[in-house]
């Protein structure tokens, strides 16, 4: 007897796969590292989200998750941090006025650059160990073994559908950058798109309750 049930494994992936279509913070931060720096750095932000993902799933396996539920105070010190990076991210980028997409070549540090904030970003979003609470109990049944275990197996599936998606999102973004690289005024307003992107996801999350 597997750990999750043929049935309720469908479910899920079905259930899952219609929510990681729906454009959402985490495609938008892909699709936007991938327009800036190319599609290798879109790539890797998507697996950088992905690598943020596995924390929350982690915490939820461990109980942790629990505690931003019970502690609001300190939901809103993780929420806020997060707000103020995304806001940096955001003002950064319009200072840049298409210099990143001009001159950037997607180059080691630019990928570097695209995991670690697609890290950050997506661990300093409370709301996503919120919905990780919320949304992987609804099919975990402790008669088949371990809830642990149960909740590793579908998070796993979860973050695997995250990098196919938003993945594809970054490699099909990057291909724009080719285009941007000998349009200067274009590539300029991408960054101020790219850059509005970042605020107002920082503003979102700030308002997030």
């Amino acid at each position: 007897m597997g750990v999750v049930s043929g049935e309720v494994l469908v479910a899920y992936l079905a259930l899952v796969t219609v929510l990681m279509l729906t454009p959402g913070p985490d495609m938008l931060f892909v699709l936007a590292s991938g327009v800036r720096s190319g599609s290798r750095a879109g790539f890797v932000a998507a697996v950088g989200v992905a690598v943020g993902e596995t924390v929350h799933l982690l915490a939820a396996a461990a109980g942790l998750a629990a505690v931003f539920h019970a502690a609001p105070a300190l939901y809103d010190l993780v929420r806020f941090a997060g707000v103020a990076y995304l806001l940096w991210l955001g003002v950064r980028t319009l200072r840049a006025r298409g210099a990143g997409v001009v001159e950037g070549r997607g180059g080691a540090a630019s990928t570097r650059r695209a995991f670690w904030r697609g890290v950050v970003t997506n661990v300093l979003n409370p709301k996503m160990a919120l919905f990780t609470l919320a949304l992987l109990p609804q099919f975990v049944d402790p008669s088949r073994g371990p809830v642990p275990a149960q909740l590793l197996v579908l998070g796993a599936c979860f973050v695997a559908l995250e990098i196919v998606v938003d993945g594809t999102v970054g490699l099909a973004a990057g291909r724009v950058r080719g285009v941007l690289v000998r349009r200067p005024r274009a590539a300029r307003g991408v960054e101020v798109a790219s850059g509005s992107v970042f605020l107002g996801l920082g503003a979102k999350l700030a308002v997030t309750r």
